[in-house]
């Protein structure tokens, strides 16, 4: 079994130039329109009920956030450290659409030539799983992404779907992951899901040496 055992916040950017150095390769960047739970989502993650602070007010926040994050595998005692990357919430807040292309620009320098980012993790609302903005969010990132990089899809507020309804979401996005942060259903999956990915690239690293 895979744990999250240490988890804490290390400083906020207001853009991507200002991305602070990194000497882990692992970095694990959350993307998610407003008011899908992403910060709700990274608590339940670390078990940590104030690393990131829900907002009242959904898309208000405008800073990148940085967390280091030790993962342990209960089974060989094998730790791996990671840094769990908080975007701003999109598709929320009311910008200026000068605002927005600044902001879609530095998110695609990001992607190009941020070469500590392992994996994309995209939130998306299960009530709300066709919106046109999320289908832009995913064509942009399987168009920009690095052959070495990982997308994980993941479907949050899954408790408010009745059982049918998630056996549809299921059968239509089946490579996707479900959670409730709510109920806690889901996480453990998503923690195993993130160390493996992270592991087999720190062993291809090591290959390579």
């Amino acid at each position: 079994m895979v744990d999250i055992v240490d988890a804490k916040f290390i400083t906020s950017a207001p853009n991507f130039s200002a991305a602070p150095e990194s000497d882990e390769q692992n970095e694990v960047v959350f993307m998610a329109r407003s008011n899908v739970g992403k910060s709700s989502l990274l608590n339940a993650l670390t078990d940590h009920k104030g690393l990131a602070k829900v907002s009242s007010t959904p898309g208000k926040t405008k800073l990148i956030n940085y967390f280091d994050v030790t993962f342990m595998d209960r089974d060989t005692s094998n730790k791996l450290i990671a840094k769990f990357v908080d975007l701003p919430g999109f598709g929320y807040a009311k910008v200026s659409k000068s605002v927005k292309h600044d902001w879609e620009k530095n998110l695609t320098d990001y992607i190009a030539n941020r070469e500590q980012i392992k994996i994309f993790i995209h939130l998306i609302d299960c009530r709300h799983p066709h919106l046109e903005i999320d289908t832009q969010v995913s064509e942009f990132l399987f168009a920009n992404a690095h052959e070495n990089q990982h997308i994980i899809q993941i479907f949050t507020k899954i408790d408010k779907l009745n059982q049918k309804e998630q056996s549809a979401l299921r059968r239509e996005f089946p490579n996707a992951l479900m959670v409730s942060s709510a109920k806690k259903r889901g996480t453990k999956k998503i923690i195993k899901e993130i160390y493996d990915i992270l592991k087999e690239s720190e062993e291809e690293v090591s290959d390579a040496d």
